[in-house]
């Protein structure tokens, strides 16, 4: 029986697919997860999952509808402002950087649990928070369990979906984005008509007692367990999902034969010093390029773009509603990109949602009646979240199992720098090219992450996951 080299897998002359591995369980895991039919199991693993990824941005949103009413108590000026804003990306950033290394090192469900503790302390702790300072570190705090979500709810995810539902899904879970916000913005209108904007926070931190009774319910990832040589764990894990699923199908069908699968032998090497080795290398400096581009263009106009608008004398841009309506958008947005990146592909959806996103950013900066504002802005939600649906599908399926929350994990933080590097730049630029150069900057932002995969990218579109890393 000859192996063949193809690529970046290996077809053997019986048909099977050839994985690198330093053991036969990794590669029987990956064939009995990849057969498995979806079922009412899986979707509620998905919903699990979802559920805390709204909330996330039900917290996180939030300060935007309320920022006018803590500027207002803490007689805040407008860097002040600004700077507080950036907080919440800072704890992204840190807890991005550091849940990746523990996930891969401890386990998906775990980080997983202890990143809902922080978001939810440090949501009540914002309602709390009797001063500015106590408010900044508050907001720290939530981003930080915020951004400890981010690799573990992608990982957890792509390693229990098949390949050939595994992207449509995680961009279903980044739609819950979108959702979350104008959820918040609700939210705010509601609670803001009674109360003031402590209790605001402190209502988005109570769910958090809820979902992490809810988490426990989502098994560890079998991937996850074979690859760090917990065989019986795996084993144990594999057959309760398969239980699970063999439950919810008609009575007599049997599972699907799994996908044979053929292990080779590969480094075990893990940690930040394997983002860097062999072929993660091209794949790491394309993220981390498409990530801090894709966020600076995107934060840094957004947290501008209310101050630069009403500059122009468009009232409308100070209502919640007007937010909110531009938001509906991001709902198509995220459910085109969705179908899109399973029917073209990978690729060619993120560059695609790229560029609209900078066509729609510049003219929607430019607009000169409320017409062309509120159709540009619906343009630029519907590409800019369909941008972070193929972005969040994309990442995790970059990298193997070892390092898969470690990768997600520096990516998205690299792409907090940009988010806090991206208003920072925009103030500098407004007052030497006004608001064309400001518009310019951002969507030049989004060109350039375009350029960055359609020179460095490659597609995954349909490829299990242990193909794509061997």
């Amino acid at each position: 029986m000859s192996i063949v080299a193809t690529g970046d897998s290996f077809a053997r002359d019986d048909g099977a697919t050839a994985v690198r591995d330093t053991g036969g369980t990794a590669a029987a895991i990956a064939g009995r997860l990849e057969r498995l039919p979806l079922t009412s199991y899986q979707h509620g693993i998905f919903v699990i999952i979802a559920t805390a990824w709204f909330f996330d941005s039900l917290d996180l949103g939030a300060l935007t509808f309320v920022l006018g009413s803590i500027k207002a108590e803490f007689a805040l000026d407008a860097a002040h402002a600004g700077l507080l804003s950036s907080m919440s990306f800072l704890g992204m950033f840190l807890g991005a950087s550091g849940a990746g290394l523990l996930a891969d090192r401890f386990g998906r469900t775990k980080v997983f649990q202890v990143s809902m503790i922080f978001w939810g302390l440090g949501s009540i702790c914002c309602g709390l928070a009797p001063s500015v300072e106590l408010l900044g570190l508050a907001r720290i705090l939530l981003g930080f369990g915020m951004g400890m979500e981010f690799p573990c709810a992608q990982s957890m995810l792509s390693e229990i979906m098949p390949a050939k539902n595994r992207g449509r899904y995680i961009a279903y879970l980044e739609g819950f984005w979108p959702i979350g916000f104008i959820a918040s913005g609700l939210l705010c209108y509601a609670v803001l008509s009674f109360a003031t904007w402590r209790w605001v926070f402190i209502i988005e931190g109570l769910p958090a007692i809820f979902v992490l009774v809810v988490r426990r319910k989502v098994p560890e990832s079998p991937r996850w367990l074979a690859a760090r040589g917990r065989t019986a764990d795996a084993e144990r894990v594999m057959a309760g999902i398969e239980a699970q699923v063999q439950r919810r199908l008609p009575n007599g069908t049997v599972l699907p034969t799994p996908k044979p699968f053929v292990t080779l032998p590969a480094s075990t090497a893990g940690g930040f010093p394997a983002l860097f080795a062999g072929a993660q290398r091209k794949r790491t400096i394309m993220l981390w390029c498409l990530w801090f581009f894709a966020l600076l263009g995107f934060y840094g106009l957004t947290t501008w773009l209310g101050a630069l608008l009403q500059q122009k004398g468009f009232a409308v841009t100070k209502s919640v509603f007007y937010t909110v309506l531009i938001s509906l958008a991001g709902v198509p947005g995220f459910l085109t990109a969705a179908w899109l990146l399973e029917r073209i592909g990978r690729k060619a959806t993120l560059i695609g949602m790229l560029l609209g996103s900078a066509a729609a950013a510049y003219f929607y900066g430019t607009s000169a009646t409320v017409g062309a504002l509120i159709g540009f802005g619906l343009c630029m939600q519907f590409c800019q979240f369909g941008m972070w649906s193929v972005l969040y599908a994309y990442t995790p399926e970059l990298y193997p199992t070892r390092i898969r929350a470690t990768g997600a994990g520096f990516a998205s933080a690299i792409g907090r720098l940009g988010s806090l590097l991206g208003p920072y730049v925009i103030g500098l630029v407004l007052p030497l090219s006004g608001q064309t150069g400001v518009f310019t900057l951002g969507a030049g932002a989004f060109v350039l992450a375009a350029l960055v995969v359609l020179v460095l990218g490659e597609e995954t579109r349909g490829r299990a996951l242990e193909e794509i890393a061997a």
